[in-house]
């Protein structure tokens, strides 16, 4: 039946859009998890406009989306999913509870759609079937053979990781989330563990992280460092930092890839099909 994940926005906090952001991408956080031809999708950053034009032009009538959390750049381009609009699609929303959203999702998404942000409101998305608040450690079948696994991830105001199983085959989206140098997060390794495909949080690099402690993100190293631990085949290095150009990146690429051959670098537009 397949399993094939797609990364639409791999940038963090801000979208780019200049000559130096084209190899690797410039929209923010989303990525789709193609199982079969069933679609979930996690975090509706800007990317996630590029997913509701396959969505349209594949004919599809039904995804599951799932939020790690809602700052702004996972939750920017959720207006802009087309067809959230047409009443004849069927989305299904989930956000954990988390300190930063006490109101739950729904409240979230509403609020920037509001007059003066937005000029259309939540309540013109007439394809949205519900919208679903859980407690992180959660798991849920949104099909009956496919299994979606829940973990607490270290971020301000709270985050959370997922572990999608399907087939015999298992990747996880684990983005904005803090190490402690020299302690692996036991709950990330438990949701990680044999996973053939981590996509991890690597805003940063171990040279330049003291400087940003408290910000709620980790580094390329740390994820390479995780994968090994947990016997993980393969590490999408995610969630770059905007101020990387593609000459950056490309640095970054060429180093991990000389410290572990399961290392890659997520870009806009990437599909990987797992087996």
């Amino acid at each position: 039946m397949g399993y094939k994940v797609k990364f639409w926005g791999v940038r963090g906090s801000i979208a780019c859009s200049s000559p130096e952001h084209v190899v690797y991408g410039g929209n923010t956080s989303c990525v789709s998890f193609d199982l079969g031809g069933r679609l979930v999708v996690f975090d509706a950053g800007t990317g996630i406009r590029g997913f509701g034009r396959e969505v349209i032009a594949r004919g599809i009538g039904e995804a599951h989306l799932f939020f790690t959390h809602t700052h702004w750049d996972h939750i920017s381009g959720y207006p802009f999913f087309a067809p959230a609009f047409d009443p004849r699609f069927k989305l299904y929303v989930r956000g954990a509870r988390l300190v930063g959203n006490p109101n739950g999702i729904r409240h979230v998404l509403a609020n920037q759609m509001e007059n003066p942000n937005f000029p259309v409101p939540l309540t013109a998305m007439r394809g949205v079937v519900s919208y679903d608040d859980f407690d992180i450690g959660a798991v849920f079948q949104p099909y009956p053979d496919v299994t979606v696994r829940t973990g607490a991830l270290r971020h301000p105001n709270g985050a959370c990781g997922f572990r999608v199983e399907h087939a015999g085959i298992a990747a996880c989206y684990v983005t904005d989330t803090e190490h402690e140098p020299g302690q692996p997060d036991p709950s990330v390794l438990a949701l990680i563990e044999g996973a053939d495909l981590v996509i991890y949080d690597s805003t940063y690099a171990d040279e330049t992280f003291a400087a940003k402690v408290g910000w709620g993100h980790s580094t390329w190293q740390e994820g390479i460092r995780l994968a090994r631990a947990a016997g993980v085949k393969r590490l999408a290095i995610f969630h770059h930092d905007p101020d990387n150009t593609d000459e950056v990146m490309a640095g970054i690429e060429a180093r991990a890839i000389e410290q572990w051959d399961g290392a890659l670098v997520a870009r806009d537009g990437m599909e990987l099909t797992l087996a």
